[in-house]
């Protein structure tokens, strides 16, 4: 893993742009591939003038979208069946993928944005999105919207985390990032319960339109 870290590390250096939208895509799909060693040194390296940070953000974003939408139609023509038959390979079995799949039927748009701000998360919500064919301008819309955000926060770290030394290591660089992440995930899982909260709160009770259409 750290001999894949520092090739992944050295594409961000050597191809610029074109490797940040390579490794992101490859982040929002099944590849082990993490945003914490893709775009902070990238972000570190528009801080240098070497790159534009916006270019950065915005390349980041695109290859999320990218890898994400080929997951999300991969998975709309496999189907259901086969999914679960060879996830195991990548490491999503059925009971992830039935929570996967009641959390995109349920709380649909919102919930798409919130599941790109959590690891993990982030790269296995477009294969149920796929599954149940939830709308594709919606789900880029939301895919766009939350990579935008989630690649922000780590252009923000790489500008003000980074130090040249950790440029060296890469593996110590992400597990650094990682653990000063964890104040950003928490504070994504407040606004997740609350956005669940929400819905649960102005959903409307079993039967409830039936009755109102009684009296009326």
């Amino acid at each position: 893993m750290h001999h894949l870290l520092q090739v992944w590390f050295d594409w961000v250096q050597e191809w610029g742009y074109l490797g940040i939208i390579l490794l992101m895509a490859m982040e929002s799909s099944i590849f082990p591939v993490p945003s914490e060693i893709v775009i902070p040194p990238a972000a570190f390296l528009a801080a240098q003038g070497k790159l534009n940070l916006w270019g950065v953000i915005a390349a980041g974003t695109f290859g999320s979208w990218l890898g994400a939408s080929v997951t999300y139609w991969v998975s709309l023509w496999l189907g259901r069946i086969v999914i679960v038959k060879w996830g195991r390979f990548f490491f999503i079995n059925q009971s992830k993928l039935v929570r996967a799949e009641m959390w995109v039927n349920r709380y649909a748009a919102g919930g798409i944005f919130f599941a790109r701000l959590l690891p993990v998360i982030r790269h296995l919500i477009s294969i149920p999105a796929g599954i149940v064919r939830m709308n594709f301008a919606t789900f880029s819309l939301m895919t766009i919207v939350g990579s935008a955000v989630w690649c922000g926060v780590l252009a923000w770290f790489g500008q003000t985390a980074i130090t040249p030394e950790m440029l060296r290591d890469p593996a110590g660089m992400a597990a650094a990032l990682k653990a000063k992440s964890h104040m950003i995930v928490a504070a994504v899982l407040v606004l997740t319960a609350l956005y669940v909260l929400v819905l649960r709160l102005t959903a409307r009770p079993p039967g409830s339109a039936g009755s109102i259409e009684t009296r009326l």
